[in-house]
C-alpha cells in the first residue's frame, strides 16, 4: 500500500491534474467512476508498472522474512540406567549451575558390588603375602635338594674312586646305590626348582594380574555407583522437572525433566529467506529485526553467515529413491545474525518469533571513480528504496500489538 501511494504521487496525480487543469475537465462530470480508466489511463498503467517494479526491487535488493527465530538446545534430564529415585534435589523452573545434584537413584546393589570389589582386592593382597611365603618355602627346599644333591654326589665321587682302586672298603653294588640315588637327588632337586619358579611366577604374574582385574572391577563398581547421582552437566534452567522419591525412571521410556542451558539461543538468530535472495545474502549484510516479544521495537542486527546448502534437499539413507516432485515446500536461505552491538538481544528470549528486513548497501561501489551514470544512479535507487521497506517495517512494529490482539483474535 505503501509503495502504491508513493507511485501514485508520480503518475496517477499528474495524469489528473493533467485532465483538471490544462483540459478543463471536472471530477464528477467528464471524469467520473465509469470514466476514470479511460481518462486516466496513462497514469493507472504508470502506477501500476511501477508499484510492481518497486516491490520486485525493494523485495529482491532488500530482502525481508518472517521466519527468523532463534533455535536453543535442551538436554534430556535422564540417568544412564533404569532405578528407583531416593531423594529429590532441585524444583521445577530452579536454576542449576554445573556439577548440582540434580536427583538420586537406590544404590544398595551398587554399593553392594563395590564392597565385593573392595574385598576382591583385599582378597588379593592376602594372597600376595601367601604367595612370598611360598616362594621362601620353595626357596628353602630347593636349597635343601640341591644340598643333598651335592653330598651324595661327594659321597659318590669319593667311593667311586676307592672302587676303581680296588679298595675292600668299597663293593660295586654301594658305588650303583650311590649312583643311582644321585639321579634321585637330581630329580628331587629339578623338582624344587620349578616349584620355586612356579612360586615366583604367580609372585611376579599372576598376582598382579589378578590384582589389576580386581582393581578394574572396583573401578567399574565404583563408575556404576557414580551412575546413580545425576549432576547437571552445564548452567541453565529445570524445565517440565516432576520427579518424586520413589518415582521409577528408565532412560528409554521415562526421563525426569528437560535442562535448557543458559548459554543457547542467546547470541544469534537464523532468518530463513526465499531462494530468491540467494545472491543478495552475504555475510556483513545489515538487518532490522522486530519480535513480538517485543512488540514496538526495532533491533538493529547483522548477518554473521549465510548456510550454503538448502534444508529441503536433504537425504536420508532408505529403500525409496528420492523424487524432487515430492518436495512439500522449497527450503530457505538460511542467514544467521547477530546484534550489531554486544548485548542488543538480552532483550529478547530464545525461541522468539521476529520478522526480519535485510538491505542491500552499495555505498562502496558508488566510491568508484570508474562508475557509469546509469549505474550509479540505479545503485542509488537501490539503496534509496530501502527506506520504504525499513519504514513498513517499523510500521508493521507498531501494528502488531493492534494485528495480533484485536484483529487476529485473543487467543
Amino acid at each position: 500500500m505503501l509503495e502504491f501511494i508513493c507511485c501514485s504521487m508520480l503518475t496517477i496525480l499528474p495524469d489528473f491534474l493533467f485532465r483538471r487543469f490544462a483540459q478543463g475537465k471536472r471530477l464528477g462530470k467528464e471524469i467520473n467512476l465509469f470514466s476514470m480508466w479511460y481518462e486516466l489511463r496513462y497514469g493507472l498503467s504508470s502506477c501500476f508498472i511501477l508499484t510492481v517494479s518497486l516491490i520486485t526491487l525493494i523485495f529482491y535488493f532488500h530482502p525481508s522474512t518472517s521466519n527468523a527465530t532463534s533455535f536453543f538446545r535442551t538436554v534430556t534430564i535422564l540417568p544412564e540406567i533404569s532405578g528407583r529415585v531416593t531423594e529429590v534435589f532441585v524444583k521445577n523452573n530452579q536454576d542449576v549451575k554445573e556439577g548440582d545434584l540434580i536427583f538420586k537413584l537406590d544404590d544398595s546393589r551398587q554399593r553392594a558390588a563395590v564392597a565385593t570389589a573392595r574385598a576382591g582386592v583385599v582378597e588379593v593382597d592376602a594372597a600376595a603375602l601367601i604367595a612370598q611365603d611360598d616362594v621362601r618355602v620353595s626357596q628353602a627346599n630347593f636349597d635343601a635338594a640341591e644340598a643333598a644333591f651335592e653330598q651324595t654326589k661327594d659321597e659318590f665321587e669319593r667311593k667311586n674312586t676307592l672302587y676303581q682302586q680296588n679298595s675292600p672298603a668299597v663293593t660295586e653294588r654301594e658305588v650303583e646305590r650311590l649312583e643311582n640315588l644321585i639321579q634321585e637327588r637330581l630329580a628331587a632337586m629339578d623338582a624344587a626348582h620349578s616349584a620355586l619358579e612356579s612360586a615366583k611366577h604367580r609372585l611376579d604374574i599372576q598376582i598382579p594380574a589378578q590384582k589389576e582385574s580386581a582393581i578394574a572391577a572396583l573401578t567399574q563398581a565404583e563408575v556404576e555407583l557414580a551412575k546413580m547421582e545425576i549432576f547437571a552437566g552445564q548452567a541453565g534452567r529445570i524445565e517440565q522437572f516432576d520427579l518424586r522419591p520413589g518415582d521409577y525412571i528408565n532412560p528409554i521410556l521415562r526421563p525426569a525433566g528437560i535442562l535448557v542451558p543458559s548459554d543457547t539461543g542467546r547470541a544469534r538468530f537464523q532468518a530463513g529467506f526465499n531462494q530468491l535472495t540467494a545472491q543478495v545474502l552475504h555475510p556483513g549484510m545489515m538487518a532490522e529485526m522486530s519480535c513480538a516479544t517485543a512488540p514496538m521495537r526495532v533491533t538493529p542486527m547483522v548477518i554473521v553467515d549465510v548456510q550454503d546448502v538448502i534444508p529441503s534437499g536433504q537425504v536420508r539413507p532408505s529403500d525409496t529413491l528420492r523424487d524432487p516432485q515430492n518436495l512439500q515446500a522449497p527450503g530457505t536461505v538460511i542467514a544467521f545474525l547477530e546484534p550489531l552491538w554486544e548485548g542488543g538481544i538480552d532483550h529478547l528470549p530464545p525461541g522468539s518469533q521476529c520478522e526480519v528486513n535485510a538491505y542491500t548497501n552499495n555505498h562502496e561501489r558508488l566510491q568508484d571513480p570508474d562508475i557509469g551514470t546509469a549505474e550509479f544512479v540505479a545503485l542509488h535507487v537501490i539503496d534509496t528504496v530501502g527506506y520504504a521497506h525499513a519504514l513498513i517495517l517499523r510500521f508493521r512494529a507498531i501494528l502488531m500489538p493492534f494485528r495480533v490482539l484485536v484483529f487476529a483474535g485473543h487467543h
